[in-house]
């Protein structure tokens, strides 16, 4: 099984070599898009044939376009690699497999068919995926303070201009869910045919809230592949219902030891865990404990 993994990082240059040496093996390669805002060289240090540090770089910010933009990148790249990858991985670059490398590619394996994809019909109030992520217009990230202050105000009053999602849409019914995924490379072709003849569904996400949780969401949600999606494979704490999860610590670790699965009572169902964020570049010591439990329970059978 060859596996692309697609790399999204900004500011944790001292996690990146941890996450590829845990990751790397002769049937992988890794496709990394870097902040634009962020100086790259503090992660081409690491190298490696099979690592391609992507030469068009957009800057990043929270909740824009700009993270689809990203993502698109490294996907073009990683499909017109001439290596024929069979299964594309997105990660961050604060990531880290909470199983071994070879594990990881065994379950692919076994899972051809399968594409992994958070997924709920939008609206959605348990998962906090109201249609107005859709039907306000955003303003983008470097648009003057006074204007965002102004627009902010005006959503909170629901006095916002609404826009028509269906006009864009027509009969696909929107979905939202998380940003990373793993996909086979048949659903990840028809991702970039369909936004390749589409301009206008980029132009209309472009200025959405979090298009990363929706825009590719709705387009395979819609799809052929849609009745083979299950749940994503990346753990994340987001007890503290805050904008970014907690940071992993060894509450967490205490979780892998005894599961590397999702419960059925989370609120994309249950699922098998292969990677967590987020790690912070400090973690060495949480890295070092977690390749002991994988490795003991890997031994373990």
């Amino acid at each position: 099984m060859k596996i692309a993994y697609l790399i999204i990082a900004y500011n944790n240059a001292r996690h990146f070599p941890r996450l590829i040496r845990a990751l790397n093996t002769p049937r992988c390669g890794f496709f990394v898009h870097i902040d634009k805002k962020y100086d790259i060289t503090a992660y081409t240090a690491v190298r490696g044939q099979n690592i391609v540090f992507s030469r068009n770089r957009v800057p990043v910010y929270w909740g824009d376009f700009s993270t689809v933009e990203a993502i698109l990148i490294v996907l073009r790249e990683a499909l017109q690699s001439a290596e024929g990858f069979e299964r594309f991985v997105l990660l961050s670059g604060s990531d880290y497999p909470v199983r071994s490398a070879e594990s990881i590619e065994r379950f692919f394996e076994s899972h051809r068919e399968t594409e992994y994809m958070n997924l709920v019909p939008m609206p959605s109030k348990a998962l906090g995926k109201p249609l107005t992520r859709l039907s306000y217009y955003r303003p983008g990230p470097l648009t003057p303070p006074w204007l965002l202050f102004t627009a902010k105000a005006l959503m909170k009053l629901h006095l916002w201009p609404h826009r028509n999602y269906r006009k864009v849409l027509g009969n696909m019914k929107p979905y939202g869910g998380s940003m990373f995924w793993a996909l086979t490379r048949n659903a990840a072709q028809y991702l970039l045919d369909f936004v390749d003849r589409r301009p206008d569904f980029l132009r209309f996400y472009r200025n959405t809230y979090c298009p990363d949780e929706m825009m590719l969401q709705t387009i395979l949600g819609n799809s052929p592949f849609a009745p083979n999606i299950q749940r994503n494979l990346t753990y994340a704490d987001w007890s503290a219902r805050g904008r970014s999860p907690e940071w992993i610590n060894r509450k967490h670790l205490d979780l892998f030891k005894t599961t590397v699965r999702f419960p059925p009572d989370d609120p994309y169902g249950p699922g098998d865990m292969l990677f967590a964020r987020k790690f912070s570049e400090d973690a060495d010591d949480l890295v070092e404990e977690l390749n002991r439990i994988i490795a003991e329970r890997e031994a373990g059978g």
